[in-house]
């Protein structure tokens, strides 16, 4: 009781004493409580069978049943398959460019154009979804610009967005170059704060530019690029609705349909709010699991760990 009594006291002391930063933390702490943990209470609905006229607890509890009709439904495997197979394939090809982005960019000497490159690759984060979809679309058509290359080359064009593999290479690389420039900020603020002592002293004992990269930039960004492929190891099942549902037709459809979008059609178009309630509920679980998963062994394996 003392050593509680004795807590709630330096809690209280160190309210009065920093107040003007608890208010400036107040408003983010506000916007997760109302917008992410209070909608937690709408997760009900995944195990009843919700009907809006009788509100969540007004409706009937049927228990684990939209689950096993999810796992029974013939599209459940392949839907769960492009989720995974899309997810894994950026994680393999967008993880490291943003890292080798920021190692060749910060090799640079010259200000004005190191400064110039950085806000260049940055660009592409601030398009629409909307503007880039439109982008590919046109592009990728029969009278784009892909196509008259082709033809030139002499090859014979085939639309790539109205195939299964074409669809799913366009998606993966359009979202690795919008978020190349943005993914390597973070690295560029942990090699800019690297010892230029370092750097001399290795250029004075004869180390090449390469084995200066090798042996002082990428050990100073290690710990930041563990932290971050824990994080996007932790929402590898999360892939965003809004790009796939633009690029998404009848023709590459077995390789576009996700998870996300499933949970958009189920919910919003059918109106079947239950079930696609419980979709997405299994997609958050899994996520969970895989950021204890690999948070785990990231504290196992190295120093570096989310906790």
């Amino acid at each position: 009781m003392a050593k509680a009594s004795g807590v709630g006291q330096s809690l209280r002391r160190d309210l009065r004493q920093n107040y003007q930063l608890y208010l400036i933390f107040l408003p983010a702490l506000a916007y997760f409580i109302i917008f992410h943990y209070a909608p937690m209470y709408g997760v009900q609905i995944a195990f009843r069978n919700f009907v809006p006229a009788r509100g969540i607890w007004g409706s009937e509890w049927w228990g684990t049943y939209h689950f096993e009709r999810f796992f029974r439904s013939y599209s459940s495997q392949s839907i769960i398959w492009n989720t995974l197979r899309i997810s894994l394939l950026s994680l393999v090809l967008g993880f490291p460019c943003p890292v080798i982005l920021a190692l060749l960019i910060n090799e640079l000497r010259q200000k004005r154009f190191k400064k110039a490159l950085q806000m260049i690759s940055y660009a592409p984060h601030f398009i629409s979804t909307v503007a880039i979809v439109g982008m590919i679309s046109i592009m990728f058509s029969n009278q784009g610009l892909v196509n008259a290359l082709v033809k030139r080359a002499g090859g014979t064009y085939q639309n790539l967005l109205m195939t299964p593999e074409g669809f799913l290479w366009i998606y993966v690389l359009s979202g690795v170059w919008q978020g190349m420039g943005w993914g390597s900020v973070i690295y560029f603020s942990v090699l800019a704060g690297v010892d230029p002592g370092m750097h001399e002293a290795a250029y004075m004992d004869g180390a090449t530019k390469l084995q200066r990269i090798l042996h002082i930039d990428i050990p100073s960004i290690a710990p930041t690029m563990v932290i971050m492929l824990i994080l996007n190891c932790g929402s590898i099942m999360s892939v965003g609705y809004e790009k796939i549902y633009l690029m998404q037709n009848s023709l590459n459809v077995s390789a576009s349909e996700v998870i996300s979008t499933y949970v958009y059609k189920m919910g919003l178009i059918n109106m079947d709010y239950s079930y696609s309630a419980a979709v997405g509920l299994f997609n958050s679980v899994v996520n969970m699991v895989l950021l204890l998963f690999v948070n785990t062994i990231a504290r196992k394996v190295s120093d570096t760990s989310l906790w």
